[in-house]
């Protein structure tokens, strides 16, 4: 297994633990986010929280089956990664500095995925 599978194996179980985390948070808590006016992608904080669990749920599996070098894990990954990064972005304006972070994560998900690493003996 090449490094950078391994790198995005760690990445995506962190972000997936941390979506999480996110979510249960978003569901039980609703004064834990800010509450935002008027804003064009509003979702319910419970309907986020229950798409950043399931969301959460399947990028931790998806790092599992990086870390196992797994076949279908890699395209899954890439994948996954870009749908969590597009939840973290509609996501901004309830934690607009968490999203950035987890936003960072996501795009180093991608290039360690999406990037060719041989290996030569």
């Amino acid at each position: 297994m090449v490094g950078g599978v391994v790198f995005a194996g760690v990445l995506m179980l962190l972000n997936g633990i941390l979506s999480v985390l996110q979510g249960v948070a978003a569901i039980s808590e609703n004064d834990v986010y800010a509450r935002v006016g008027t804003y064009v992608y509003e979702l319910d904080l419970t309907g986020w929280g229950v798409i950043h669990v399931v969301l959460g749920g399947v990028l931790i599996l998806t790092g599992w089956g990086l870390l196992r070098d797994m076949a279908w894990a890699r395209v899954a990954g890439i994948v996954l990664a870009s749908l969590s990064l597009i939840a973290e972005f509609l996501f901004l304006p309830y934690a607009p500095v968490w999203s950035i972070v987890m936003m960072a994560i996501d795009v180093f998900v991608i290039w360690a995925l999406a990037s060719r690493h041989e290996h030569h003996a």
